[in-house]
């Protein structure tokens, strides 16, 4: 055999004749260049893409190679079946390019070798997509070499192709219908009458049966016009037209197919809208609407059909004009859209709104006939169920809108508040409300609803900011509601344009407290608006970042309360809903008096002190027509304020001559907003937002801390605004009592909601307690009184009563019945009165707590205008007090809440802000004595997470200290002394405090400090992490524990991968400190046993800072010895202990390798094979000598039926251990039926089975003895 092999092995040594391989010559070999082209064809990059194509095209030039020309064609070709999407364009576009440059290849046999390689008949099923997107990317390839038009044949098969492409548009969808147009419209007029219209008869001919040849003959059509005339279409279609009765039945049939074929995809078929545009032009639109949509499609079930309608609606706005859209938006199609719309509402039905809302917004940003825009925004307004506009009122598509048609569209609303013309409604029911409804639905309710409606869509228009709309349109909406929320009219007059327009239904007082609540959110709209327009006076306006006033400087607030008072003195013509008594009419006066009196104080010194007490003034002032009582209170102490800072102001100017001093109206209105802020309401919460933001940049010292005084866990609850809070309270709630406010029971149902939800983590356990107290009651005092009743009436059975039998007589029981009721009457009230101050204690903590949280909303406010003032600094140590009380506090909701607030303020707006403080002049001493606390209270703590809000804010103040002029050279920094540039910091003292934390944290068992903090510290201050690393290097050795260890390394290692800390140090000081962590690393791996997970954890961060010290030295070349540290590291797997898969074995063999040292291979395959020998043989083993003969025989001999299935079990088992095992597991999941159907002998066995094990152990213990 072996002869034989050699012999053949030497003819084909001496053979000299050998078939060469087409490619042998050698481009592949010859140039890898070439090959790269095509790698980047496919990359996902479109600029590699594009120049990989220009470039392979350049090279094929200069080449002038026809077999790598033909290779590329191949290659290409192959390639337009790739399975991802941007290598099968790139390979597309580079063949177009291909043909279109090297015109000597041939198209039709380019097409040929196209649909060779891509064959769908031949293709296995998982490949039919990417043999799909072959053909497709070939046609279309061949489209865009621009010789298609030179090949008509070719242009007819390319059709052709495509036609068959159509059967798969689950991959496809409708690229194949895009090409086939982009190909007709840039065939010639001849080459499609001559070639192309007689190769696609048959398809034109039979149009109406699919969607597809309908598609196409809309497209020939389309394009040629002049070939396919009223008389050809005879010819084809048996009509000089395509919609007509007589065709649409077939038409219906098409579109409800061309429906369902894109039921997943969410799109308008193609053919729909071609059939709209045919219709268009063939003057039947109508016919077309009628018969085939709403006849044809709206007919069938609520599904695809009437989705392709609403699509069709809403993509023919553009082309209809103002008749024709009236009519359409005015039909049945709307109308099935509005059920839509209501029926959609659940969370699993498909909602078509975003999809109509895009097709209108599309139309409105395109179109700019105010008619068309008027016609569109009305129909879809009018479209209501039973009065209700479907359409919600905050509807984003009137930000598209002409100002003409919004001016038009706001009276429109503003006369159908007055005047609701519900018969010009298309108003619908749905089947469940026409079941419900036993009659028809009164017409006053529809009107209620529609107003509901048309409020909200008012306020939007003024609220919404992308809305072009100018002041004397905002003005008069504003007018409008604020008007039919607080007055009615007695008499017309023209003075006052709401009251010409009369109600054709009275407003009810439901409907009045809506546009009441609307009238105040339309206020903090006007408040926080920029100034509209575009005349300079608005430009300067808006550059400053003014809100909430015209471009005439006047606050809107202003003009609503001047438009107040003209209706207040109108008493003949007009009537306010809430007559004001004659001391809140005065309240009124005084307000406009101090308004104006602060305005003029305004124009001589624009002082922001003004603006503020006007702001309040105002805000407060108009809630008189909601809560005249609260607010005319509030006017009083707003005007006992602005006196009282009036006259601090006039003593100082006297007493100190004419020297400036820091404004005081500041703290007093600051004062103010805390005071307001202590009553429940939305209102005043928005009014003092909106005041603060006015008077952040003014803040003064005394006033922040007159703030942070309430947020101090450590104050008196007096000192924090309690006693006012529950003052206003019992106020609010006798008010409430008498006048019935809504908002201020809505506001006090909120109170009471959130009260209940921060109890209710603790409710259970303070109800136990009370039961607890009430049991000791109870057992004690009430025993006690209850046996004095029953002893005084002699009703209680005592030793010296000879029997029991003695009963009272008819007035002792009286008597006794009258004294148990009034003693338990008394207890009860006892109880009643401790849980009701129980109550009040807890009602007033939550009031409290979210007195706090709204103060925190100032804090925030503050932060975020004024990050970098100097105040802020004042901030940290406060905040940081509530965050470390509130980690120690009870975890109610409410608690929890304000805590994860005060958590965020801190760590986003004040560590993390983008401006920071930066006056420190003079203050440098003061922020080191902050660090120092900072640090120290940092280290005393028992909670890492408090802890580490603490270090934070030391980094914060470390940050503020180093100033921004450091920041600005660090990002250009080059030079180790533009490296040290550290500003205003003492960094001998900053570095002996961090110090002194890290020992701490290394040498301490139980620390609140973790590594990450002191990571963050070295990789945002450089210099500090350069005089901190020799304590971390000594720890790596000289650390507590393990943990503290691995730490240290940690550090180091990040610390030696930072560049700034490489360019502060030179080179001498970089070898000697690499040499250090060298040794230490060397001492730290000595004896070193994996005993524990903390261990390992260690071991690996020693062996990654190994790693890059390694890498490092031998990169740059040092003079650092590595031989003690390659010693200790062999002798780390001396035992062969580290050979096996893990993270610290990887660790290890990956620093190993940089000593030239790889990791032995293990032979894996012969110690299976051993195993498997080993395995037969005690198979083998266990065979041969398992039971005797002997018995074996006495088995089988016994007559008993239960023993001879016993031998039979025994012996399977010892043949099959598997089959006895799959029998046991089929009998355990049997129940029921299956239990029954076993026979008896089986029940019999597994009762005797613990006797036999009995049997077995005796025997194995004899077997034991004899051993």
């Amino acid at each position: 055999m072996d002869a034989v092999m050699q012999t053949n092995m030497g003819e084909i040594e001496d053979s000299t004749v050998r078939p060469k391989v087409t490619d042998a010559k050698g481009i592949l070999k010859q140039n890898r260049q070439f090959l790269d082209y095509f790698w980047d064809i496919a990359k996902p990059e479109r600029e590699i893409r594009l120049k990989a194509i220009e470039d392979l095209i350049e090279h094929l030039k200069q080449s002038e190679k026809p077999d790598e020309l033909k290779y590329s064609l191949k290659r290409l070709v192959d390639g337009l079946s790739h399975t991802r999407d941007d290598a099968r364009s790139g390979y597309s576009v580079a063949l177009a390019q291909l043909l279109s440059v090297f015109e000597e290849i041939s198209l039709k046999s380019t097409l040929d070798s196209i649909k060779e390689k891509h064959n769908l008949q031949r293709a296995k099923k998982k490949l039919i997509r990417n043999a799909a997107f072959g053909n497709f990317f070939g046609v279309l390839a061949l489209s865009q070499s621009t010789r298609l038009q030179k090949e008509p044949q070719v242009m007819l098969e390319c059709v052709k192709l495509l036609q068959s492409l159509s059967q798969y548009r689950e991959h496809l969808r409708d690229l194949p219908r895009k090409t086939m147009v982009d190909i007709l419209s840039e065939t010639p007029k001849e080459v499609f009458e001559e070639l192309l219209l007689s190769a696609l008869q048959s398809d034109l001919t039979s149009a109406l049966n699919t969607p597809e040849q309908l598609e196409l003959l809309l497209v020939a059509m389309q394009k040629f016009p002049s070939v396919l005339k009223p008389k050809k279409l005879k010819k084809l279609l048996g009509a000089t037209a395509v919609i007509t009765k007589e065709n649409m039945p077939k038409l219906v049939e098409v579109l409800k197919t061309a429906a369902r074929s894109v039921k997943k995809d969410n799109i308008l078929p193609p053919v729909a809208f071609d059939l709209l545009q045919v219709s268009l032009r063939e003057d039947s639109f109508e016919m077309f609407w009628n018969e085939a949509i709403i006849k044809g499609m709206m007919s069938e079930m609520p599904g695809p059909t009437h989705y392709l309608g609403f699509r069709l609606l809403g993509a023919s706005l553009p082309l209809l004009s103002v008749p024709q859209l009236e009519f359409v938006l005015s039909g049945d199609v709307m109308r099935y859209y509005g059920q839509h719309m209501l029926s959609a509402q659940l969370a699993y039905r498909f909602k078509f709104a975003p999809e109509m809302e895009k097709y209108v917004s599309e139309f409105m940003q395109g179109c700019a006939d105010a008619d068309k825009q008027l016609a569109v925004a009305l129909s879809f307004t009018q479209l209501t169920n039973q009065g209700y506009p479907v359409v919600p009122s905050s509807w984003k598509v009137l930000e598209h809108m002409d100002l003409c048609a919004l001016q038009k569209y706001v009276e429109w609303l503003m006369e159908a508040f007055c005047k609701p013309q519900l018969e010009k409604c298309l108003d619908f029911s749905t089947r469940r409300q026409k079941g419900n409804q036993e009659t028809e639905v009164e017409s006053d309710s529809c009107v209620v609803r529609f107003r509901k409606w048309i409020v909200p869509r008012l306020s939007f228009i003024v609220e919404n900011h992308q809305i072009k709309k100018e002041e004397g349109l905002v003005m008069k909406m504003a007018r409008f509601i604020f008007f039919h929320a607080f007055f009615d009219v007695k008499k017309p007059t023209p003075e006052i344009p709401e009251t010409v327009q009369a109600l054709s239904v009275p407003i009810d007082q439901q409907t009045r407290a809506t546009i009441s609540s609307a009238f105040y959110g339309l206020l903090q709209g006007l408040n926080s608006m920029a100034a509209l327009g575009d005349s300079p006076e608005a430009e300067r306006l808006n550059s400053r970042r003014i809100l909430g006033v015209k471009a005439d400087g006047s606050m809107w607030i202003y003009c609503v309360v001047q438009y107040a008072t003209t209706l207040l003195n109108q008493s003949k013509h007009v009537q306010s809903v809430q007559t004001l008594s004659p001391e809140q009419r005065q309240g009124w006066d005084s307000m406009l008096e101090s308004v104006e009196a602060l305005r003029k104080k305004a124009k001589k010194s624009s002082s922001p002190e003004h603006t503020a007490f006007q702001h309040l003034f105002l805000l407060v002032g108009i809630q008189m027509f909601k809560a005249p009582d609260e607010s005319l209170e509030l006017l009083n102490d707003l005007r006992t304020c602005v006196e009282k800072a009036q006259a601090k102001k006039s003593k100082k100017k006297k007493a100190n001559g004419d020297s400036c001093e820091e404004p005081h109206w500041v703290e007093v209105v600051v004062e103010i907003l805390l005071s307001l802020l202590s009553q429940p309401s939305r209102l005043v919460r928005s009014v003092c937002k909106a005041v603060f933001s006015r008077i952040c940049p003014h803040l003064t010292q005394e006033a922040l801390s007159s703030i942070l005084n309430v947020l101090d866990p450590y104050k008196d609850e007096d000192e924090s605004g309690v006693m006012v809070t529950d003052e206003k309270e019992k106020k609010r709630k006798h008010k409430e009592e008498d006048k019935q406010d809504d908002e201020e029971e809505d506001d006090e149902e909120e109170v009471r909601l959130t009260d209940e939800e921060g109890s209710d983590s603790s409710s259970s356990s303070d109800d136990e307690d009370e039961a607890m107290e009430e049991r000791k009651e109870v057992d004690q005092n009430f025993r006690l009184d209850l046996m004095k009743v029953l002893q005084g009436q002699n009703a209680l059975a005592t030793e010296e009563d000879g029997s029991d039998e003695e009963e009272l007589d008819d007035a002792a029981m009286m008597k006794l019945d009258g004294s148990l009721a009034s003693l338990f009457l008394e207890q009860k009230k006892k109880i009643q009165a401790k849980k009701d101050e129980k109550d009040r204690l807890r009602k007033e903590k939550v009031l409290v707590r979210d007195f706090k949280i709204k103060v925190l909303d100032m804090v925030e406010m503050f932060l975020s205008k004024q990050g970098s003032s100097a105040l802020v600094l004042g901030m940290v140590e406060p905040l940081l007090g509530v965050i470390e009380n509130g980690m120690s506090s009870e975890t109610s909701q409410q608690e929890q809440d304000f805590l994860r607030k005060a958590a965020d303020i801190f760590r986003n707006r004040l560590c993390r802000a983008k401006y920071y403080c930066r006056e420190t002049e003079g203050r440098e001493a003061e922020l080191h004595e902050m660090l120092e606390r900072l640090i120290s209270r940092a280290q005393k703590l028992t909670d890492s997470s408090v802890s580490l809000y603490y270090f934070s804010a030391a980094l914060y103040v470390l940050k503020v200290l180093r100033g921004v002029v450091s920041e600005q050279d660090s990002a250009n920094a080059s030079t180790p002394a533009e490296l040290r540039l550290m500003g205003k910091v003492d960094v001998e003292r900053v570095t002996t405090c961090f110090r002194n934390a890290l020992t701490s944290f290394l040498t301490k068992r139980k620390s609140p400090l973790t590594g990450a903090m002191f990571i963050d510290l070295f990789s945002r201050f450089p210099v500090l992490c350069v005089n901190l690393l020799d304590t971390a290097v000594e720890n790596i050795t000289a650390g507590v524990r393990e943990h503290q260890q691995g730490q240290a390394c940690l550090m180091v290692l990040r610390s030696l991968q930072s560049k700034d800390v490489k360019n502060l140090m030179s080179d001498a000081q970089e070898t000697e400190l690499h040499q250090k962590v060298v040794d230490q690393l060397a001492k730290s791996f000595e004896d070193v046993q994996c005993k524990n997970k903390m261990v390992r954890e260690k071991i690996v961060k020693a062996l990654e800072l190994c790693q890059h010290l390694v890498r490092s030295i031998h990169n740059q070349k040092m003079s650092v010895n590595l031989e003690p540290l390659q010693k200790v590291l062999k002798s780390m797997n001396a035992e062969g202990s580290l050979q096996k898969p893990g993270q610290l074995e990887d660790t290890y063999w990956s620093v190993m390798k940089l000593f030239c040292i790889l990791k032995p291979k293990i032979e894996k395959v012969k110690k299976v094979v051993e195993a498997e020998q080993t395995e037969e043989t005690t198979k083998k083993k266990k065979k041969k000598g398992f039971l005797p003969e002997t018995k074996k025989r006495k088995n089988r001999k016994k007559p008993t039926v239960l023993e001879g299935k016993e031998t039979a079990a025994s012996t399977e088992g010892a043949s099959g251990g598997e089959k006895k095992n799959k029998k046991k597991n089929k009998r355990k999941p049997q129940g029921g039926e299956g239990e029954e159907r076993q026979n008896q002998p089986a029940t019999k066995k597994a009762k005797t089975q613990p006797q036999q094990n009995k049997k077995k152990k005796k025997g194995g213990q004899q077997d034991a003895d004899g051993k």
